[in-house]
């Protein structure tokens, strides 16, 4: 939301920058992304170029069809001569003048003195677009008769503007509103709040509104309001840029006004064309089964019986707290309206917007809980306006709903505050914090909350935020003392921290990726029913692809020896409506399929756990370079996948770290020395080394210390499909040292079981 300083400043009164206003905001109530300027430069005296002028003579140029010389008379006494080529106005307007020298935003240097077509012109009659008012450039802006000629143009329209870019948080819908914003400003900044209090206007001709809640649930308060004698037209130009600096567009008077009406209170209006409504009537249900309604986006939408419609008794007029619907918009020739100024419950609209895959800057706020005390002064305004505006009588008045909640009343401990804040605040200062937030605080400290505040402030914990967040300040930048520790990381949670630090130590750099992708692997992963962006639609089931992408970059950026990991979850398809979430490790390292396994080695090695690498494949792998472990798989990335040489692994780390033993044991070192020998043995191509290993370890038990593979040939001595494995064997006992023939039995019980298991040949 934007919230124009200008505006903001006409409901408080405080002595502050907007810088200030923006910093104590962003400390104590929501987010401000940024100040921003807006209008014309406020430099070298450069506002006092823009006056209020008034046309005396228009008549068309000698030498254009389409210019018109003027004489405007800006308060100087003799009147300035200046070229215009706008048509929609005559003499006798009140018009918006620059002056030469003046510096407007649509241009880069000054405005000066020329002749037009052989006329001089002596300064520029302004369109609302060309000092950052609106879009418009149809035609120059005429302004109200009243200011008289020379009067400064910044005194009539916000020309120079200061903006306030915020966002607040879910639960403070309430500071979705100009009110709601100075309310914060005057608390924390010690201001003074003065908020909208117009006259309401009289009921003339009285009629009755016949308003029906069938569905008080979801609409827990209507108020209607009647309007004849309606003129719509454009609004007045001080309407136009409002709601222009707070990113709305300029529709008519009558919707202005609804629009306008919600960014002061926050409360959404909307108006009916009374006279397109089936007797005028208003009737809140629910959808029926296969009813549709074709929105003010001119889109025909299905209905769902869950979703909240107005209706006029015989079909649906809108889509509640929604959009309005195209049978009943307020056109050109509306001469009766009927005001909507009523409540919702947030959930239904909610469901009901993302359903549609409809979001409006009403439904934004409904869906937050709009305060439905708010109806009221948000109906009294937008009546005056609109009496004002379209010249309308208001003939009819009708406020229907059930009862309105009471107000949360909370009992607070200043001496629990002050435990949970770490700050020795005074029992009168938290009163008048509260107070300044408008919280009624009695003598025995029953704290009964705003209404604005009902859904929000329901606990004693939520009263002392409430006014620790008005000092926050005043709290120490450093830590406190910690005098007591408890709690400790668990298994999963050390072990995880052991992977990032051997992995760091390997060389690799951690990474961030999304959890969300444009595609995935699998086909079964998990797709997003109303994803933000078709990149981000998917939930990924691996987390290779994020790194492939942040190697790409890398590599497009020049960066050589590039080395990645990273530690997340993937969402895997449960066949529940929730995805098996499992933290895995990714890692992508330059330089093929032996650098990534050294680094595997010396993560398992960290573990206390053995590498053991069997043949496997991989849709994202080369083939014949990819292999698989009992907690995922390495490899070579395919050559297709990303430019260059790249090993790359992913690991479960659940299953990973289920072998790894809670304490580690070591055994005694053997004294007596160990008998080494070598045998090579010839075995197929299909054989794994490792399976080689294992059996060496079955036949000779537990003498057999280590058996280790040092050298594999291929070549025409083993012949074709064959592949020679040499091993390296330790045959060791804890007991006695060995003899020469009971190591060579301890050999013979190996090649023989080689020879059975694997057809292998001794060599």
């Amino acid at each position: 939301m934007r919230a124009p300083l200008s505006w903001l400043r006409e409901y408080v009164t405080v002595d502050a920058t907007a810088v200030e206003i923006a910093r104590r905001l962003a400390i104590s109530s929501l987010e401000v992304e940024r100040v921003l300027d807006a209008g014309v430069a406020d430099a070298d005296g450069n506002l006092g170029r823009f006056l209020v002028g008034k046309v005396l003579e228009a008549e068309a140029h000698p030498n254009a069809d389409r210019l018109r010389v003027c004489q405007v008379d800006v308060g100087e006494g003799d009147a300035r001569q200046i070229v215009c080529g706008a048509w929609n106005f005559e003499a006798g307007a009140t018009v918006a003048v620059a002056l030469p020298g003046a510096l407007l935003p649509i241009f880069d240097q000054p405005l000066d003195e020329r002749a037009l077509r052989g006329q001089a012109s002596r300064g520029m009659i302004l369109a609302e677009d060309e000092i950052g008012l609106g879009d418009d450039h149809g035609g120059i802006m005429v302004l109200p008769d009243g200011p008289e000629p020379g009067t400064a143009l910044v005194d009539v329209l916000p020309i120079r503007d200061q903006m306030l870019d915020v966002t607040p948080t879910v639960n403070r819908v309430d500071l979705l509103s100009m009110v709601g914003l100075a309310r914060e400003v005057a608390a924390l900044l010690d201001g003074e709040l003065h908020p909208p209090d117009p006259p309401d206007p009289a009921v003339l001709d009285r009629e009755d509104v016949d308003v029906t809640i069938e569905d008080f649930a979801g609409c827990p308060r209507y108020i209607g309001r009647v309007f004849r004698d309606v003129a719509i037209g454009p609004s007045p130009q001080w309407l136009r840029s409002r709601l222009y600096l707070a990113e709305m567009r300029s529709i008519s008077n009558i919707v202005d006004v609804t629009n306008y009406v919600m960014h002061v209170w926050g409360s959404p209006l909307h108006a009916f064309d009374r006279g397109r409504l089936a007797s005028g009537r208003i009737v809140v249900r629910r959808a029926r089964p296969g009813e549709e309604l074709r929105t003010l986006d001119g889109t025909l939408r299905r209905l769902d019986p869950d979703d909240l419609m107005i209706t006029d008794g015989e079909r649906s007029v809108a889509l509640a707290a929604i959009m309005g619907g195209e049978e009943s918009e307020v056109t050109d020739e509306t001469r009766e309206v009927l005001l909507e100024a009523a409540n919702f419950e947030p959930l239904g609209i909610l469901r009901s917007s993302e359903r549609l895959a409809l979001r409006t800057a009403g439904s934004n706020r409904w869906e937050k809980g709009v305060d439905p005390y708010l109806a009221e002064p948000a109906a009294v305004l937008a009546s005056r306006m609109i009496v004002d505006l379209t010249g309308a009588r208001m003939t009819g008045h009708v406020d229907v709903h059930s009862g309105l909640p009471t107000r949360p009343v909370v009992r607070l401990r200043p001496e629990r505050a002050n435990q949970l804040i770490g700050l020795d605040l005074a029992s009168d200062e938290q009163r008048s914090i509260l107070e300044g937030f408008e919280f009624e605080v009695s003598a025995e400290w029953d704290v009964t909350v705003p209404t604005w505040r009902a859904r929000d402030v329901t606990r004693e914990v939520d009263v002392i935020e409430e006014v620790a967040r008005a000092v926050l300040d005043r709290v120490p930048h450093t830590m406190p003392l910690r005098r007591h520790v408890r709690g400790r990381l668990s298994k999963d949670q050390r072990l995880r921290r052991l992977v990032e630090d051997v992995l760091v130590g390997a060389g690799l750099s951690e990474a961030y990726t999304w959890s969300l992708a444009g595609s995935d692997p699998d086909e079964n992963a998990i797709r997003l029913p109303d994803p933000m962006t078709s990149d981000q639609a998917i939930l990924r089931t691996t987390l290779l692809p994020g790194l492939v992408e942040a190697a790409r970059t890398g590599l497009d950026a020049g960066v050589a020896g590039i080395a990645l990991f990273e530690i997340a979850r993937v969402y895997l398809p449960s066949g529940e409506p929730l995805p098996d979430e499992r933290w895995r490790v990714c890692g992508i390292v330059a330089g093929g399929y032996e650098v990534v396994k050294g680094v595997l080695e010396a993560l398992y090695a960290a573990l206390q756990l053995e590498l053991r690498v069997a043949r496997g494949s991989h849709a994202l792998l080369h083939p014949g370079k990819a292999g698989t472990t009992s907690a995922g798989w390495l490899g070579e990335l395919h050559p297709s996948v990303l430019e260059g040489v790249w090993g790359t692994f992913e690991l479960d780390l659940a299953t990973l770290f289920t072998p790894v033993p809670e304490r580690i044991v070591y055994e005694d070192v053997i004294t007596y020395p160990a008998v080494l020998q070598d045998i090579a043995v010839a075995v197929g191509e299909d054989v794994e080394v490792g399976a080689l290993v294992d059996a060496a370890h079955d036949a000779a038990g537990s003498l057999l210390r280590e058996a280790r593979i040092f050298d594999v040939y291929r070549g025409e001595q083993v012949g074709e499909w064959r592949k020679s494995v040499a091993i390296h064997l330790a045959f060791q006992s804890p007991e006695r040292t060995l003899t020469d023939d009971e190591a060579a039995k301890l050999r013979g019980r190996i090649v023989a079981a080689l020879a059975e298991r694997f057809g292998a040949e001794l060599r």
